[in-house]
């Protein structure tokens, strides 16, 4: 087995989106290629109502997948299928948009006025682009939590992991989704395919993800490989890009690590992006763009 270096570790960077949320972007709308099937991700957390209640009102989506995971607070949709719902602490939406939906997404905080998350964004193949769209809505209490012998814990969303199974099922890029929990000073090795494309990204306590050569993090990304004072650790928002490896190890700082751990198997087809909609071609986009004008965008009624 071989351990993943690291190939660059990156703070998630302010931005804002729909009617005005202030949220964190770890990546999205640039190269993506590292991280394919993966488009971009989004993290929510926010403890100011005003920053976010504006939320995201009606947008288009088509030829990509969005995986919703709530951690406090809820987000209420609805959609041009007639859907409507709420997504709440622990909950996890994994929509389909295919050949083209029309939702809202309105964030609402706790008492407290927490509302945590993020939002994973998953390409689609082209010969699934055009699919019908849909909706997998799954409670918390549904998602698979495994502790090892050590302490870790893992909350299962998708794929599988440690012989168990996550809840979403039929999605191209089999994807496997993990909230990962490590104790204060363990040292924990996880599987990731090797095929598979990966990435942590740190939402609680801190740590070091090691390369093959020793305990030490690598450089981020504003740091060549040849200074000798490598960071001392992944903390909080940090996003972390592993190369090829069979598995990743984290070593927890004082107060444990909570992360994300997220690979798929790489699609590796041409990306034309503009906004929520992701296509293959230039052509394909334009076409979009006008059905949107034309009123003729949404196809067929998901199930």
């Amino acid at each position: 087995m071989s351990i993943r270096p690291v190939k660059k570790v990156i703070k998630s960077k302010p931005t804002m989106e729909g009617a005005g949320v202030h949220l964190r972007r770890a990546f999205g709308f640039g190269n993506t290629s590292d991280y394919d099937p993966f488009l971009l991700l989004d993290d929510f957390r926010n403890e100011t109502p005003e920053d976010y209640l504006a939320g995201f009102p009606w947008h288009p989506h088509r030829g990509i997948e969005t995986i919703t995971y709530v951690l406090a607070g809820t987000v209420e949709h609805g959609d041009s299928m007639g859907n409507r719902g709420a997504i709440a602490s622990g909950d996890v939406q994994w929509m389909t948009a295919g050949s083209g939906i029309i939702h809202q997404e309105m964030p609402k905080g706790d008492p407290t006025g927490r509302m945590h998350g993020f939002q994973l964004w998953a390409n689609l193949p082209s010969a699934l682009k055009m699919t019908p769209p849909r909706y997998q809505e799954v409670k918390s209490e549904e998602i698979p939590q495994i502790t090892d012998d050590d302490g870790t814990h893992v909350r299962l969303v998708c794929g599988n992991f440690w012989g168990k199974k996550g809840p979403v099922v039929g999605i191209a890029a089999d994807p496997i989704y993990i909230d990962v929990s490590v104790a204060a000073g363990r040292r924990k090795t996880l599987p990731v395919e090797h095929t598979r494309h990966a990435f942590a990204y740190v939402f609680g306590g801190s740590g070091k993800f090691c390369n093959a050569s020793g305990p030490l993090t690598v450089p981020t990304e504003s740091v060549q490989w040849l200074d000798t004072a490598p960071p001392a650790k992944a903390e909080n928002r940090s996003l972390i890009l592993f190369d090829s490896g069979d598995e990743v190890t984290v070593q927890a700082g004082d107060d444990g690590i909570r992360f994300l751990l997220v690979s798929g198997k790489p699609l590796q087809e041409p990306v034309a992006w503009y906004g929520p909609i992701v296509m293959n071609t230039q052509e394909q986009l334009r076409d979009a763009f006008n059905e949107l004008e034309k009123g003729t965008f949404l196809k067929e009624q998901g199930k």
